[in-house]
């Protein structure tokens, strides 16, 4: 397998009806800083990074690109040129964009079922320290990357001479019920990258990884305060040991708000099907038919039948900073 050149989620584009709705949703329930951006978007901030969401109003929701942060000038190279040798389209970011973005230089391309990729070294620091939209520890990025992004795709099979053979994402793992789902990882996050098998287009969810555990908790709260906000109710996966739960954004895609996903070995780690499902228990997902309910809460029941149990880490105290 090539690559090697990808270590983490750097940004994701947005868009929205309704950027009031983001404004409120970001600082009050996620806890995110907001800020204003060119052409009358918003940013918002996780931690030193000038911004990791950038959102536009439009008319209809969705995500306009996903920014992967590669090691330095000579992999963003290595990897436009592999892309290119393949036949896939590879374009300059010019100097404005890369102004726009916080980047120092990058290039956009797009995978196969159209989502716009954008690759990228040299992230900017902002000038002011992160101010949390609400009291929260902060979030857990840095080294990591921004959290992960889960796509929705018509077939896995097809994308995996892309993702993993052409860009180098590691599989992490898969499960086959109560959906098909492959996992993928750049770092020591257990994953980065997912795709669900669903026959539709677009992302699935991002996940943010909080530092705080009652962060996650109070959010919870919060988020049930809305009526149709929580898409998943608070649960624990199987794979990555996350304990989190789901809501939907204005956007339409949903976020995972997490707290405490394990830490890998990239050079050691074994991948391996999850028979046991997603989730040890909980994520109650309403989004699935009543028979993948039903096989999901079958599958959590026979997990805890037999014992199964996941340990919690330990984050350090000076936890993941920003280079």
């Amino acid at each position: 397998m090539t690559g090697g050149e990808i270590i983490g989620l750097g940004y994701i584009g947005a868009r929205t009806a309704s950027l009031d709705d983001w404004r409120q949703f970001g600082t009050h329930l996620l806890g995110m800083q907001v800020l204003p951006l060119s052409g009358g978007r918003i940013g918002l901030r996780m931690d030193q990074a000038t911004h990791r969401l950038a959102v536009r109003e439009a008319a209809g929701e969705g995500v306009d690109y996903y920014g992967w942060e590669v090691r330095d000038a000579q992999a963003l190279q290595s990897l436009a040129a592999r892309l290119e040798a393949h036949g896939r389209a590879v374009s300059a970011m010019p100097p404005a964009l890369c102004e726009d973005r916080g980047v120092a230089d990058g290039f956009t391309t797009t995978d196969p079922e159209g989502n716009v990729l954008e690759f990228f070294h040299g992230r900017a620091l902002a000038n002011t320290d992160f101010v949390p939209g609400r009291p929260i520890e902060g979030f857990r990025t840095g080294s990591l990357g921004m959290g992960h992004a889960v796509l929705n795709v018509s077939r896995i099979e097809p994308l995996l001479p892309y993702y993993r053979d052409l860009l180098g994402f590691r599989l992490s793992d898969y499960t086959l019920a109560p959906f098909k789902a492959f996992f993928f990882h750049v770092n020591t996050r257990h994953h980065s990258l997912a795709m669900i098998e669903n026959g539709h287009a677009g992302m699935h969810h991002l996940m943010v990884e909080l530092d705080g555990f009652d962060d996650v908790g109070q959010g919870y709260d919060l988020a049930q305060i809305e009526p149709g906000r929580v898409a998943a109710t608070l649960g624990r996966h199987s794979n990555d040991h996350m304990t989190s739960f789901y809501m939907r954004t204005p956007s339409r895609f949903l976020i995972e708000y997490g707290w405490g996903g394990r830490d890998i070995d990239p050079d050691r780690w074994q991948p391996s099907e999850m028979r046991c499902g997603p989730s040890l228990w909980g994520h109650d997902r309403d989004w699935l038919s009543d028979e993948m309910k039903a096989e999901a809460r079958r599958l959590r029941l026979e997990a805890a039948r037999h014992g199964m149990r996941a340990s919690l880490r330990v984050a350090s105290a000076a936890g993941h900073t920003l280079p």
